[in-house]
């Protein structure tokens, strides 16, 4: 059972910008090779830390939450901590360099 949980624009405040920990949210569609290979780096991840919440946005479903943050290319991830974006990854990225982007937040 996948512990990434999805989430759209009408749950998005209180999925992603009320949550209590650090959010990295996956902005992807169904259609993109990229954000497939992206798909099993994220469930490894986590599987791994309970002091971090995935979260996926399917953009082609909720393109309101996607426009307010500018995504302009997927896979896009931002980590959220408090409600604020604290980093931006674009394109799809391994296991390392994902990890290195957000471990200063999920100590």
């Amino acid at each position: 059972m996948s512990k990434i949980k999805d989430t759209s624009d009408a749950t998005f405040d209180a999925d992603v910008l009320q949550a209590s920990g650090p959010v990295l949210v996956e902005f992807w569609a169904p259609w993109c090779g990229p954000c497939r290979q992206v798909a099993p780096i994220l469930e490894e991840i986590a599987g791994e830390t309970d002091r971090l919440t995935i979260m996926k946005l399917n953009v082609d479903e909720n393109p309101q939450t996607a426009a307010n943050y500018g995504v302009l290319s997927i896979p896009m991830m931002n980590l959220y901590v408090n409600g604020e974006v604290a980093r931006t990854i674009v394109g799809a990225q391994p296991k390392k360099s994902i990890l290195s982007e957000v471990e200063e937040y999920v100590k």
